[in-house]
């Protein structure tokens, strides 16, 4: 009996303490290979994401500190991982133009 109340009370110490300490880390970035619609990031066991990388128009200031201001960013939808756009291709937000 004594141990089922102290099994009970570490477990949500546990969680309490992971929940309370936020770590924030700086986001992955990269850059999108030509035509690449789909995030290539792995996971620990080595799965891919395959998460579609959308445009990021509204992005926090931190983000904008590390890209730039007004810089055109994807983002993959699952893993948030962050990617430039690819070097070669003419960008979006020229071919918008109103």
């Amino acid at each position: 009996m004594a141990e089922e109340p102290k099994t009970g009370a570490s477990a949500p110490e546990t969680a309490g303490a992971s929940g309370g300490a936020a770590v924030t880390s700086a986001p992955k970035l990269k850059t999108r290979k030509p035509k690449q619609r789909a995030c290539d990031e792995k996971d620990p066991k080595g799965k891919l994401c395959n998460g579609h990388l959308k445009r990021w128009y509204d992005y926090p200031q931190e983000i904008a500190a590390l890209i730039g201001p007004a810089a055109e960013i994807y983002r993959c939808e699952f893993c948030k991982t962050l990617y430039r756009p690819d070097p070669a291709q003419q960008p979006h937000s020229y071919t918008q133009r109103y």
